[in-house]
C-alpha cells in the first residue's frame, strides 16, 4: 500500500466513524470509541504521547527536548449532521472521481489526520522534537466549545504559553476574491467574536381586524431593515486586510491592481465598496448581526404582546464585544426594543503577519505546495481557537488542503469532500512545522 493508499484509508476510517455532537449530549461512547481508533491509526505518535480526556475531548502532548517555546496543533472531531440527499453517503468515506467523500472531510476530521498522520510519520522515523508540541481535538466545537475552553482553563493555570497555534479556518482555493486569478493559502490571523442575542419587543396585543400601529412584530421589521443597512456598526479597513490586498493585488490588471497594490491610499473607497457589498467582504470590514430565528403569537389573528427574534452577532476585532453590543443596543433602543445578551463573545487578538511565527507557515506552505501565495485574512467564523488567546499571541487558521468552490459550500452543507492528491502535500506541511522547531 503506498502512501495516498494508506491516507485514503486512515481518512476514510476516520469518516465512517460517525461523532455528530449535540447540546447537552451525555453519552460520549462514540467519542471514546473515536479515540481507540487514533490509537489505532497513528500507533507510534499515540506511545509517545500524555494523553488527558476530558468528556470526550482530548489534549495530547508529544513531549520535546524543551519545553520552552511549545506550539499547540489543534483540529475538532466532532461534526455537524448530515441532513440532505448526498450524491455520496455522508459516512460512507467513498472514493469517487478522485475524491473522498463525508461529512468531516473538511471540517475538521481532515485536518486532524493531517497532523496526526504527519506526527505519526515523523515518530515512526525516530524523530523527537526539539521542543514539546501539543494537540487538542474536541467533540463539541460544532456547539459549546467545552472541551477547548476546559484545557485552555487548565493550560493557563498551569502557566503554559505557546510560541503559536494552529486551528482550523483557511485552506487553498482559486480565486478567493473575485478577479484574483490564482491560488491562494488564505491563512486566517484571527477571529470574529461570535455572540447571540434576543431582540424582544413589548406591545398590548389584540386582534387581527384592529390592529394598532407599530405593534411588535413591526417594530421588530423596522429594526431588522434599518440594522441590515451596515450602518450600525464602524467599518475599518484592519493592517492585515491592506496586506491581503497587497498579496493579491499581482494577481489583478489595469485600475484594480494598482488600487489593491495600494490600499492604505484608497482605504475609505475600498472600506464603503465593502460595506455596500455585504456577505463576507462587508464582514471582513465591520461587525455584523445575522437575524436567526423568530417568534410571535401562536395565532394567525392574533396579534403578540411579545415578539422576538434572535440575532447572531459577529464583533470586528476593531469594535469589539462591548461597543459592538451598544451599537446595536443603541438601535433596538430607537424602536423600543429590550436587548438581552444570551451568549457573550469571546474577542481574541490579531496575529502579526510580520512575525517569525507567520513566516513559519508561508515557509511550510512553499516546502509542500507549488505556485500557491499565502496570504493573511481574518476569519468571520469562528473556532476552538477563540479559547487559546490567553495561551498565545499568535493564533493561526489555516487547514492545508486545497479546495474548489463546490467543497467550500460543502462545509456544513452536503457532498463535503476533500480530493485525494491535496493528502500528501498536507502531510508534508505539517511535518514541515514540527520538524523545524
Amino acid at each position: 500500500m503506498d502512501k495516498t493508499e494508506k491516507y485514503i484509508s486512515n481518512l476514510g476510517r476516520m469518516v465512517r466513524h460517525e461523532t455528530i455532537s449535540a447540546y447537552d449530549q451525555t453519552d460520549l461512547t462514540k467519542y471514546r470509541e473515536f479515540h481507540k481508533l487514533l490509537a489505532e491509526l497513528f500507533p507510534s505518535l499515540w506511545s509517545r504521547l500524555d494523553v488527558e480526556e476530558h468528556e470526550g475531548s482530548l489534549l495530547m502532548k508529544w513531549k520535546g527536548e524543551s519545553s520552552d517555546h511549545p506550539v499547540l496543533f489543534m483540529n475538532h472531531h466532532d461534526v455537524v449532521d448530515a441532513e440532505g440527499i448526498w450524491t455520496h453517503p455522508p459516512f460512507s468515506g467513498e472514493v469517487f472521481d478522485g475524491k473522498l467523500w463525508g461529512r468531516g472531510t473538511l471540517d475538521t476530521k481532515g485536518g486532524l489526520w493531517g497532523m496526526l498522520q504527519a506526527a505519526d510519520e515523523l515518530a515512526e522515523s525516530g524523530f523527537v522534537p526539539k521542543n514539546d508540541i501539543w494537540f487538542e481535538s474536541s467533540c463539541n466545537e460544532e456547539t459549546e466549545g467545552l472541551g477547548a475552553s476546559y484545557f485552555s482553563e487548565e493550560l493557563y493555570n498551569k502557566g503554559i504559553r505557546f510560541d503559536y497555534v494552529l486551528d482550523e479556518g483557511g485552506m487553498i482555493t482559486y480565486e478567493p476574491i473575485s478577479g484574483a486569478k490564482g491560488s491562494f493559502a488564505m491563512i486566517g490571523m484571527g477571529e470574529k467574536g461570535a455572540s447571540d442575542l434576543k431582540f424582544t419587543a413589548h406591545g398590548l396585543g389584540g386582534h387581527g381586524s384592529s390592529p394598532e400601529l407599530n405593534t411588535p412584530l413591526v417594530r421588530l421589521g423596522k429594526f431588522m431593515a434599518e440594522a441590515d443597512k451596515g450602518k450600525v456598526f464602524e467599518a475599518e479597513l484592519a493592517p492585515v486586510l491592506c496586506e491581503m490586498l497587497r498579496r493579491l493585488a499581482p494577481s489583478y490588471s489595469g485600475a484594480m491592481k494598482f488600487v489593491y497594490g495600494h490600499p492604505e491610499l484608497f482605504k475609505s473607497v475600498i472600506r464603503n465598496t465593502m460595506v455596500k457589498m455585504a456577505g463576507t467582504a462587508r464582514a471582513l470590514v465591520q461587525s455584523t448581526v445575522a437575524f436567526t430565528i423568530a417568534e410571535g403569537s401562536n395565532g394567525r389573528n392574533v396579534i403578540p404582546t411579545d415578539a422576538y427574534v434572535f440575532g447572531n452577532m459577529r464583533s470586528s476585532h476593531h469594535q469589539g464585544f462591548k461597543k459592538s453590543l451598544e451599537a446595536i443596543k443603541a438601535l433596538a433602543d430607537k424602536y423600543d426594543i429590550e436587548t438581552t445578551v444570551v451568549e457573550a463573545a469571546i474577542d481574541s487578538k490579531l496575529a502579526d503577519y510580520n512575525t517569525q511565527e507567520f513566516k513559519m507557515i508561508e515557509a511550510a506552505v512553499g516546502h509542500a505546495f507549488t505556485d500557491v501565495t499565502p496570504v493573511p485574512y481574518i476569519m468571520t467564523g469562528c473556532s476552538d481557537a477563540r479559547f487559546m488567546g490567553k495561551l498565545s499571541d499568535n493564533c493561526f487558521h489555516f487547514v492545508p488542503f486545497i479546495i474548489d468552490a463546490q467543497q467550500l459550500e460543502s462545509i456544513h452543507g452536503i457532498d463535503e469532500n476533500v480530493d485525494v492528491t491535496t493528502l500528501a502535500p498536507a502531510v508534508e506541511f505539517y511535518k514541515y512545522l514540527m520538524s523545524n522547531r
